[in-house]
């Protein structure tokens, strides 16, 4: 597969692009374990051109990362233009790699961006949709490239007939969520609606899928099933960036690998912790790594009260202190099993 110059090889795994999930720290720990793809938080076009501090700091990417994609958002035609500049320039803008592709957000459900028409607010308005993209695309020298849902509600999933709306403006590759806008996080991904565009003879562009993929049977299935060219992970990589590793093992041998244990999953919560203080400062990186240490060892027995000690510590050495105990407590117990791991 490749996106635009970009190879990418065959059945590439993307980590999804997440607010507050997906930065540097989290990508670097990502990559590790065989994330082929990555991608920002999204960036909002309206905080890039107010030059918002910290929209600018999503900027930020490393040569490791690559290939990656800066993600941007918004309902403004001409702000989500200059943010694509901006975006395309953000090695001498904000420092760092800059961006290898930008991608266009289409599907975000959060009420407070599809309310204001961004995000999957833009279901709604399909021709601005294909507007904005055509503008972006024509913005830039770099692959362009959305990700979207299936329509906004079950009575207008109108992906099949937009992708290839889109991929005329001259996008090089469309992610679809198998969800509509309304159904948030909710329910099952429909695969099937996905597989439609990707059989579609028109469609010319690589298809990459989204959806519940939790598992390495999951992904070998929406390859072999549905026939998309990548497949997707999202809030499955919570806890469990290791998943990718395991992917790409049953990918390549159909065997599963045994889960990590818990000594080495306190190893990695270390370093991804060492990581995020280093790039957002003791507090934030703290603050930011608790999602994060809340599900590394979610499935051990007896575990509430450590627990509460990694959502609510903020001195670091307290917190490598309750790593190494979990490491000491835990770390010769049978890690818990896959099923109790995997997010959604």
């Amino acid at each position: 597969m490749k996106i635009g110059d970009i190879e990418l090889g065959e059945r590439p795994l993307f980590l999804a692009p997440m607010e507050d999930v997906t930065d540097a720290s989290f990508r670097a720990v990502c990559k590790e374990f065989g994330a082929d793809v990555t991608y920002t938080e999204f960036v909002s076009s309206d905080g890039l051109i107010r030059d918002a501090r910290k929209a600018i700091a999503k900027l930020v990417t490393n040569d490791a990362e690559a290939p990656i994609g800066i993600q941007i958002y918004g309902s403004i035609p001409e702000a989500m233009v200059e943010a694509a500049k901006m975006a395309e320039n953000a090695a001498r803008i904000a420092g760092g790699h800059g961006a290898d592709f930008i991608d266009i957000n289409f599907g975000c459900p959060v009420s407070k961006i599809a309310r204001r028409g961004a995000g999957s607010g833009m279901m709604r308005e399909p021709d601005k949709m294909v507007q904005i993209t055509k503008m972006v695309v024509d913005a830039v020298k770099i692959p362009v490239t959305v990700k979207t849902r299936l329509g906004w509600d079950e009575e207008s999933k109108i992906i099949v007939e937009l992708a290839e709306r889109l991929q005329d403006t001259g996008i090089q590759a469309l992610t679809i969520h198998g969800r509509t806008r309304c159904q948030m996080y909710t329910g099952e991904a429909d695969w099937t609606l996905i597989g439609r565009v990707k059989e579609n003879p028109r469609m010319r562009i690589p298809i990459i899928g989204n959806g519940d993929i939790d598992s390495p049977q999951k992904a070998l299935e929406a390859f072999d099933r549905f026939g998309v060219d990548g497949v997707m992970i999202g809030r499955a990589t919570y806890g469990h960036p290791w998943i990718f590793r395991e992917i790409r093992h049953f990918l390549n041998t159909g065997e599963l690998l045994p889960p990590m244990s818990v000594r080495e999953r306190s190893e990695l919560a270390k370093r991804h912790l060492a990581g995020s203080m280093a790039l957002k400062g003791e507090r934030i990186g703290i603050l930011e790594m608790r999602r994060h240490l809340s599900c590394y060892f979610k499935g051990l027995p007896d575990f509430k009260e450590t627990r509460l000690k990694l959502v609510t510590l903020t001195d670091p050495e307290e917190l490598y202190r309750t790593l190494d105990f979990i490491a000491d407590r835990w770390g010769e117990c049978p890690a818990p099993e896959a099923s109790s791991v995997y997010g959604s």
